[in-house]
């Protein structure tokens, strides 16, 4: 797949996705956004060219910044910032997809770009990166980057982030949640994540994430919907193979 804005890549079921306009700290216009679209609707799907789904799709973007957010230039050209639907639908289907993502951060992640980072399933960073929403400078605030930074730091943490707008060190993103693993060498991390998701099956990412998707963490009013999820995953006839070749075979589904 070639896109104007990102550089992409997809094999053995891993699609890695590149943010390409360094010359304006990789920030988000129109055209980014709908090659980001086109990409995972793509990766959704299951027509790949050596037949294997999608199951992880890695996000990236330079060694100094990640993506600077919002691009002001397109702004001030046009007199306004377009619509907001299409981006908070990109953020929703890497939330929300049938694959993994994750998001391998190196240098500066700000405000849209910070979207990006909340909205991944998992959140690797090196310690040279960092994290900042600096809307509210400018008389803005990140109306559609919050409902996926509250989704993994606590409100009241978003709530400071959003009013101070300096960057957050890796270190305190680490500690608040909103990185999963700080690494030394986020490559070599990412390397040892993939071995492992490597393993997954599209229907139980499908599966497992459409639920989470709607699990509140309330026990009483989320009782209905676990019951039913626990019922239809012991009800599929290849869990149940899977399981019953463990215990016959001692191999776990991967295995021949």
């Amino acid at each position: 797949m070639s896109f104007e804005t990102l550089k992409v890549t997809t094999g053995d079921g891993i699609c890695r996705i590149v943010f390409d306009r360094p010359q304006v700290g990789n920030a988000i216009n129109a055209q980014m956004i709908e090659d980001f679209g086109a990409v995972l609707a793509q990766c959704a799907s299951e027509d790949t060219s050596d037949g294997k789904p999608v199951t992880v799709v890695v996000i990236e973007g330079g060694e100094d910044v990640f993506c600077a957010g919002g691009d002001f230039e397109a702004v001030t050209e046009n007199g306004s910032a377009g619509d907001p639907e299409p981006l908070y639908d990109v953020w929703r289907m890497l939330a929300e997809g049938p694959f993994v993502t994750i998001s391998l951060v190196k240098g500066r992640a700000n405000a849209g770009g910070v979207g990006f980072v909340a909205a991944s399933d998992i959140v690797i960073a090196g310690k040279g990166a960092s994290f900042g929403l600096s809307e509210l400078l400018f008389g803005l605030f990140p109306a559609c980057v919050l409902p996926f930074l509250i989704r993994r730091i606590v409100r009241q943490k978003a709530h400071y982030m959003t009013l101070m707008t300096k960057p957050v060190s890796a270190a305190d993103a680490h500690e608040t949640g909103l990185v999963d693993v700080l690494a030394d060498d986020p490559e070599a991390a990412l390397r040892q994540h993939l071995a492992r998701l490597k393993h997954l099956t599209r229907p139980a990412i499908a599966r497992y994430k459409a639920y989470m998707a709607t699990c509140s963490g309330n026990p009483d009013a989320d009782k209905p919907a676990a019951l039913a999820a626990n019922r239809a995953v012991f009800s599929d006839p290849d869990v149940l193979a899977g399981i019953r070749r463990y215990v016959t075979e001692l191999k776990l589904p991967w295995e021949e």
